[in-house]
Order: structure tokens, then C-alpha cells, then sequence
């Protein structure tokens, strides 16, 4: 089962697509990009500052459906400069993000006028299992 979450405090989708999907105990979200969702205008200049804006719409997307930063398992993260980018983006996420950090994926990609886009899988609070050692 499939149940589409929706925030007015995230960029409301551009195309045919849902800002959030829970299917079971997972919450998966679309790629958010640095808007401003009440201007519908990208943010900032620097990827500190986009990347700090992108984080803001993932967690506001993110309680829409129940979760928070906190019970993401799962980042994939598109730069449109890798290399020059990398360090910024990464002290920012650092800053936001709890330990044990999320698996996480970074590529370089052509990006339409931004620096980030950053996509995520959550589990439902309720739904994490006590952390065990294999």
C-alpha cells in the first residue's frame, strides 16, 4: 500500500510526480532542489546556502508523512560541481544530520540552475528496531 504525503511549508512538485510516498514502514521523497516554497524562487548563491534550504524542504516534507532528519536511513545527493562543492555540502549535511549517519550516495550531475538536489528514505519512527551488531 502506497499513501502520498503533501507540505505546503516544501516546493510543491513541478511535474508529475508526489513530494512524498510512505509504502509500508518507508517514507521515500522526491528530489528537492534549494526553492523557497513561498516564493517558488531558488535560494541562495553558495551551496552552504543551498544546501541549508534543500535540508529545510526534506524536513518539512519529511513531517508531513511523520519523520524527520532524524529517521532518514537513505541520501542520495546530486552536485552540479563535485569537486568544487563536495566540502561545503558535506559541513552543512554534517550539521543537520545525527549519528549513526544515513548511508549516503553523492554524485556529480547536470543540475537546471542549482547547485544541489537531494533525495532521501526515511523509516517511520515507530517502525525502527533496536539497534543490534551483526
Amino acid at each position: 500500500m502506497r499513501q502520498a504525503f503533501t507540505s505546503d511549508s516544501a516546493p510543491q512538485p513541478r511535474g508529475s510526480y508526489s513530494q512524498v510516498i510512505q509504502a509500508g514502514s518507508l517514507v521515500f521523497t522526491a528530489g528537492f532542489g534549494p526553492v523557497d516554497p513561498a516564493t517558488e524562487r531558488n535560494v541562495g548563491d553558495t551551496i552552504e546556502e543551498q544546501t541549508a534550504r534543500v535540508l529545510d524542504n526534506l524536513e518539512a516534507a519529511l513531517a508531513a508523512a511523520g519523520c524527520g532528519l532524524r529517521d532518514v536511513v537513505k541520501v542520495t545527493t546530486h552536485l552540479a560541481d563535485l569537486k568544487r562543492d563536495f566540502a561545503g555540502y558535506d559541513a552543512v549535511y554534517r550539521s543537520r544530520m545525527v549519528e549513526p549517519y544515513p548511508v549516503r550516495t553523492t554524485v556529480g550531475s547536470q543540475l537546471m540552475d542549482i547547485l544541489v538536489e537531494i533525495d532521501v528514505v526515511a523509516v517511520l519512527p515507530d517502525a525502527v528496531e533496536p539497534s543490534g551488531t551483526a
